[in-house]
């Protein structure tokens, strides 16, 4: 009986979704199983290359300014040459910049490098959620975007694990595998995907344009962003804030390792069965939720004394990223214009691009001038912030059971609601009363 209902439970799970998703979660998958550079950067560069750890460090800021330049840019290209073409282009500029890489030696040729690769990178991201958005119906959105957060997930912890062996045998072989795999997801793009941009009317376009203009204005969007930068600065401690920490009281990289093992462990088996329990209840309690789960479980981090303890702090706020990952990106797509989606979707993802810059900052002075403590309660501050920040914002969001939100990307305080194009059928928005962001270098695609 266990074993049936377990069946049933996948079965429902992924049952219903359109083939073009099944593609996309493919390549997101193939994607993720071979990014073995983010895994061993710093210590190609600093034992492979014998570089310092400065320099790893610039490179790594470096990696992340390409991806907060290239949000707004791909999201752009997302809504004005289409999901397709995107995809396509980073894909391809990711696979060849990663190969490039892997040949640099000179210092400055691997940063100027390294920014490329963060750039074509974090291209893909705009293009993979609003083309999600698109093939899906809004009512299995929520599973969707989790069951793509899972193979990201996975398919990380596959690599990860790869990523040794493949470094034992030859840094360079990591980078032209990560740019043949990577490859391989823009073939089968172009294979398998077709174009699936909303068409707009010719006699609406103008009127119904979305311009950054448009997205910046959008002060309830840009209060998602602003939440989701906190909450992302929060989730970023555990591959910044954390190995620092346990270092420094004295643990072993092996200890460190075997703590933040369990955050993959758990969203590989947690993922699927957390997204049904969480799909049809409010997003308001799921986003306050996992806001406070995460600042308080990073907080519990200050109690922390053995790699025991720090493994069940890191359950928790394991736990509040995988509520909060689809649950947010369902947000961001309810609030975004059907024509607009690249940009509302770029300026989401620059928010976690932004939250990757600053955060090692952050933790950096914290723990030098105050001590781990101070860090992990200023995250408790913060999670609980944006926890109120979550509740204040969605008790303003008007109930849209029936319709997404007008072209003109114009609704909710104050806003006028677009009629919806003659030809063109009401969408359904199952995420509010019925129902993230990616690790450091974990794209979403």
């Amino acid at each position: 009986m266990p074993y049936a209902r377990a069946r049933r439970a996948v079965r429902e799970t992924v049952s219903g979704l359109p083939r073009e998703f099944w593609w996309l979660w493919t390549s997101t998958l193939v994607n993720r199983l071979g990014a073995f550079v983010a895994t061993f950067m710093a210590l190609y560069l600093t034992l492979e290359r014998g570089y310092s750890a400065t320099y790893a460090g610039l490179v790594a800021a470096l990696h992340g300014l390409g991806g907060v330049i290239s949000s707004l840019g791909a999201g752009v290209m997302t809504d004005r040459l289409g999901r397709r073409p995107t995809l396509l282009v980073a894909q391809a500029s990711t696979a060849l910049s990663v190969a490039l890489l892997g040949f640099m030696h000179h210092p400055v040729a691997i940063a100027a490098v390294a920014f490329l690769v963060g750039m074509a990178s974090n291209a893909s991201r705009p293009a993979v959620q609003a083309m999600m958005a698109d093939i899906v119906r809004p009512e299995d959105r929520i599973r969707a975007f989790s069951l793509n957060y899972w193979a990201i997930n996975l398919g990380f912890a596959v690599s990860s694990m790869a990523a040794g062996f493949i470094a034992e045998f030859s840094y360079l072989a990591g980078f032209l595998i990560e740019g043949g795999m990577t490859l391989v997801c823009a073939v089968l793009i172009f294979l398998k995907l077709p174009e699936s941009r909303p068409v707009q009317d010719g006699k609406t376009g103008s009127k119904d344009a979305v311009g950054l203009g448009t997205v910046l204005r959008d002060g309830r969007f840009m209060s998602v962003v602003g939440l989701s930068f906190l909450v992302a600065l929060v989730f970023q401690q555990g591959f910044l804030g954390l190995p620092v920490a346990m270092g420094e009281a004295g643990f072993t990289p092996a200890d460190y390792g075997m703590a933040i093992a369990v955050n993959g462990v758990l969203i590989v088996a947690l993922q699927i069965p957390v997204t049904r329990f969480i799909e049809h209840r409010d997003t308001r309690l799921l986003l306050v939720a996992s806001s406070l789960l995460a600042g308080y479980g990073f907080g519990l981090t200050a109690f922390a004394g053995s790699v025991g303890v720090f493994a069940l702090t890191v359950c928790v706020w394991t736990l509040a990223e995988i509520v909060n990952a689809p649950t947010q990106t369902g947000l961001v797509v309810r609030l975004s214009p059907v024509h607009g989606r690249g940009r509302y979707q770029g300026m989401y993802t620059m928010s976690w691009s932004v939250a990757a810059l600053v955060a090692p900052l952050l933790s950096g002075v914290v723990i030098d001038r105050y001590g781990a403590e101070w860090l992990w309660g200023l995250c408790a501050v913060v999670g609980t912030v944006a926890g109120v920040g979550y509740s204040a914002l969605m008790r303003r969001l008007p109930d849209e059971p029936n319709g997404e939100r007008g072209e003109s990307g114009e609704s909710g305080d104050g806003g006028t609601k677009q009629e919806a194009p003659e030809n063109e059928e009401p969408v359904v928005v199952d995420v509010a009363p019925a129902g993230t962001g990616p690790k450091p270098g974990v794209t979403t695609a």
